[in-house]
């Protein structure tokens, strides 16, 4: 990490403080704003060697409506450490991307625009929406059956215009907030470069045998008719029965099987049991006949089977859940999909139903949704006798997709998949690799560390990338059409690099025309686009200059730090590791700083789907952008915080201390007169003084340790506990003396002393707390010093520590108890603190007595001690005097 310690607290020039004679916060963000975006404050400079440069490989948010008070948390947290960073000499790369791609941004085009995607529809130039904002012409909202279906390439417009809207929000937002983003260094998701670095990512996956494709059971979401991955699944409770079915066995017994979906009876492939059950061992090997299908299945052993769970033997269907998968695959049972991917049952009576019953009770099924097909299933078993009791309510827990309100349904489809060691190809580990990289890499707070090997450990599939949606990423393949049109997907059409990026629902492969799409002897593009994590995770990539600007690139990867929310590790942490390490052999970054979450008042994560975010525009005009960030950087990495806007405490404080920032400033800078501000380290002689900077030194270095250990909330506390100490003891110990008024008998040594100390301690204070109050600290700075206090150095403890010399801390503590002692007497009395005492006595431990006679014209003068002021050791600090009442 480079250091700044050549930096003194002099090293800028200073000038005779010009202060407004009103100061407030009000106004700061837009006049700062303005300011920093014509300097280019933040502009990062290419220039500078790999070593000087410090990158951020920034979460870009998603594009869909509005960013909420949880966005502004975690984004603070993260300009605090560009901005350390900044002063600290490295030039920061701090770029801003724009999460566009996906379900959620259809879903609000959908919703805003009153559209529906249909491929089948042809391009309509010019094309205007039928609706905008989100209602009708009598503004009611937007239905489903309001919805005009258009052609995917019109649907991807209107997608891509209204990103661009909520872009500009997002980005004036953020510069409200003060984020100091170099806002040439921006991206979007679905821009070509991003396509482009997604899609040679993909081809070379694909070269190198990591990227594959299937026919193969994977969860699926009925209603928005994709496949989903299993780091986008959540496990809810969903409400069901337990029934109890006979299946029969050739000697006219049967087999008790509890089930909660007796709707996929005609997809029974096997009962399975456990191989210690001695129960069912018999069984095994034997076959039993399905009730009402009258199928043929066999009994089987697997020691997934739970002995101890309903009656201990299960039908195995495909599919109704994920063991089903394993038991599957593992028993090389036969599939007998009787689920579309609509939800319903297939229209067509399956072949393996071969009595006459069993077809016409199928008829009966076909087409149903799985809610009414499960209910005509249980009439039927009521009808012959196979439901052995009546069914008893249960919850039970099902996969949902992250963003849907139905149970999933596992379908056969073919799918693109990326490696990532849930299933290990022959000669690699590649789960261990990954396990490695991630003791590699550095977690704050460490503790995150086991939330990536839990799940890196806990993968039991390859990575599902493809979507069958629309706005994203297109995969870059065409496939060859046989003589009867029949795709050949095992030698798909690749493009050439220079070629990407490309899209090949409406454009050719080289050596085809366009009329030959779709045509027996032509070609078909591949519909599908890629995950949205599948381009995420390339952020590094995509922002950094890979494959078009090398000179760049090396500057930047990997990058320092990967700032992001907890509930994405498993995601876009974990997806980007994976990337880099297939395609580098490295790790993107160096370090991940890992947020909590904002919960509500009911302490429930605040997240749009939810419905329960506040946004932030408000907050930050009633408290000041300074204020937002002060509440945001009081929490620690990875610690939750609840948050009730009718309550907000935090944002309270802050704000009073960003006041008192400008207040004080404006106080302390006023001794001076015509003079400039000094920061003579050579004018620096009382003892009261020299432990001011002693203190202050202290500050320093712990403050400094703890942002270099991305710790911002304790290198707050210790800075803000100093500067209240500053204000409060200190700056009226010694305001008196540093008037140094005529007449006042004050030697003009002590009045040069005190006002360099109360220099340096601003310069330093205002720099310490600079990237967490933005504005107010600039607003100081720009009173007395030139350019921008956010490109000044970071303040360093050595050339504090020999302007103190012989200083002790100690002292500052012992004089701000004693004057505190002093206060409480006139506080108690009911009296003006400009009452005098005509003589006082100072009860102190006796540490503290030893060094208070080294401050007492100091407190004599604060303290309005006419006579006397003499220091007792005693065991806690107190004070008597008489005081000259006024008649």
């Amino acid at each position: 990490m480079t250091s700044t310690d050549s930096h003194q607290p002099d090293a800028a020039p200073t000038r005779r403080a010009q202060v407004p004679d009103k100061v407030s916060l009000e106004g700061l963000e837009q006049r700062w704003g303005q300011r920093w975006s014509e300097q280019g404050t933040y502009a990062f400079d290419r220039t500078r060697p790999r070593e000087d440069v410090f990158s951020i490989d920034t979460p870009p948010p998603t594009v869909s409506g509005s960013l909420h008070i949880g966005h502004v948390f975690s984004y603070t947290h993260t300009d605090v450490v560009a901005r350390f960073q900044r002063m600290r000499g490295r030039e920061v790369f701090y770029p801003m991307g724009w999460d566009d791609n996906g379900l959620p941004t259809e879903r609000r085009v959908q919703n805003y625009y009153g559209v529906r995607c249909d491929p089948s529809l042809p391009y309509v130039e010019n094309f205007e929406p039928p609706f905008t904002g989100g209602v009708t012409e009598t503004g009611k909202a937007i239905k489903p059956a309001d919805q005009v279906p258009i052609s995917r390439r019109n649907f991807i417009e209107l997608c891509e215009r209204l990103t661009a809207e909520d872009e500009q929000q997002f980005e004036a937002l953020w510069r409200h907030l003060g984020l100091s983003v170099d806002w040439s260094q921006t991206y979007q998701t679905i821009g070509p470069r991003a396509q482009k670095v997604a899609q040679v990512a993909f081809l070379r996956n694909l070269a190198r045998g990591e990227a594959y494709q299937a026919d193969a059971p994977g969860l699926w979401d009925v209603t928005f008719q994709t496949a989903v991955a299993q780091a986008e699944l959540e496990a809810r409770d969903y409400p069901g029965h337990f029934h109890e079915l006979a299946f029969h066995k050739p000697d006219g017994g049967h087999v008790v099987i509890e089930t909660t979906r007796p709707e996929l009876l005609p997809a029974c492939v096997a009962l399975i049991a456990h191989p210690d059950d001695e129960r069912y061992q018999p069984l095994f090997g034997t076959t039993v006949t399905t009730p009402v299908f009258g199928v043929e299945v066999p009994v089987l052993a697997h020691p997934d089977a739970e002995m101890d769970k309903g009656s201990g033997i299960a039908m195995c269907c495909t599919f109704g859940d994920l063991t089903d998968v394993t038991w599957w695959r593992e028993l090389d049972l036969p599939t007998r999909s009787v689920v579309g991917r609509d939800g319903r049952l297939l229209p067509e009576t399956p072949d393996w139903i071969t009595s006459e019953t069993g077809r016409t009770a199928y008829a009966e099924l076909a087409g149903k949704t799985t809610f009414s097909a499960r209910a005509a299933v249980v009439d039927a078993l009521r009808a012959s006798g196979d439901l052995l009791a009546d069914p008893k309510p249960t919850q039970r827990k099902a996969n949902f997709y992250e963003k849907g309100d139905k149970p999933l349904e596992i379908v056969t489809s073919r799918q693109w998949y990326i490696r990532n060691g849930g299933r290990e190809a022959p000669g690699r580990n590649l789960r261990g690799e990954l396990l490695g990289r991630g003791e590699e890499l550095q977690f704050h707070p460490d503790f995150m560390r086991v939330r990536y090997a839990n799940w890196v450990n806990g993968l039991n599939g390859d990575w599902l990338i493809s979507r069958q949606r629309f706005f994203g990423v297109p995969i870059p393949l065409w496939y060859r059409l046989d003589a009867d049109g029949e795709p050949d997907y095992d030698d798909p059409i690749q493009p050439t690099e220079d070629e990407l990026p490309i899209d090949p629902s409406s454009q050719a492969p080289a050596g085809y025309t366009e009329d030959q799409r779709g045509v027996p002897g032509g070609f078909i593009g591949d519909a599908d686009i890629m995950d949205t994590w599948a381009t995420s995770s390339l952020t590094p990539q995509i922002v950094s200059g890979w494959l078009d600007d090398e000179d760049l690139f090396s500057r930047l990867f990997p990058f320092d730090v990967r700032p992001q929310g907890q509930d994405i590790i498993r995601t876009w942490l974990f997806s980007t590791v994976l990337r880099s390490h297939l395609e580098h052999g490295s790790l993107p970054w160096a370090h991940a700083a890992i947020s909590g979450w904002i919960l509500d008042p009911d302490r429930k994560k605040m997240s749009k789907s939810k419905g329960n975010v506040i946004t932030p525009m408000d907050l930050l005009e009633q408290h000041s952008s300074d204020a937002v960030r002060y509440w945001a950087a009081s929490a620690r990495l990875g610690t939750d915080a609840a948050f009730d806007p009718q309550q907000p405490t935090q944002m309270k404080i802050g704000r009073r201390l960003a006041i008192k920032v400008l207040n004080a400033s404006k106080f302390a800078l006023s001794f001076g007169g015509d003079e400039p501000v000094s920061l003579d380290p050579a004018a620096v002689a009382e003892p009261i003084d020299k432990a001011v900077l002693a203190a202050l030194a202290d500050v320093v270095d712990e403050a400094t340790e703890a942002l270099e250990g991305y710790d911002h909330t304790r290198a707050l506390e210790v800075t803000e506990t100093f500067f209240w100490t500053l204000c409060d003891d200190y700056l009226e110990l010694v305001k008196d003396r540093a008037y140094g008024r005529d007449g006042s008998g004050i030697a003009p040594a002590a009045v040069a002393s005190a006002r360099a100390t109360l220099g340096i301690a601003l310069d330093v204070v205002l720099r310490l707390l600079a990237p967490v109050l933005p504005f107010a600290t600039e607003e100081v700075w720009s009173w007395w010093r030139e350019g921008s206090i956010h490109r000044a150095p970071w303040p360093t403890s050595a050339p504090l520590r020999e302007a103190a010399g012989d200083g002790d801390p100690a002292l500052l503590s012992a004089a701000g108890a004693a004057l505190a002692a002093l206060r409480k007497v006139k506080s108690e009395a009911k009296v003006s603190q400009k009452t005098r005492f005509a003589d006082a006595v100072v009860h102190a431990p006796e540490a503290d007595v030893a060094l208070l006679p080294a401050v007492l014209d100091d407190l004599r003068a604060v303290g309005g001690v006419d006579g006397e002021l003499t220091f007792v050791a005693g065991a806690e600090h107190r004070a008597e005097g008489e005081l000259v009442l006024e008649s």
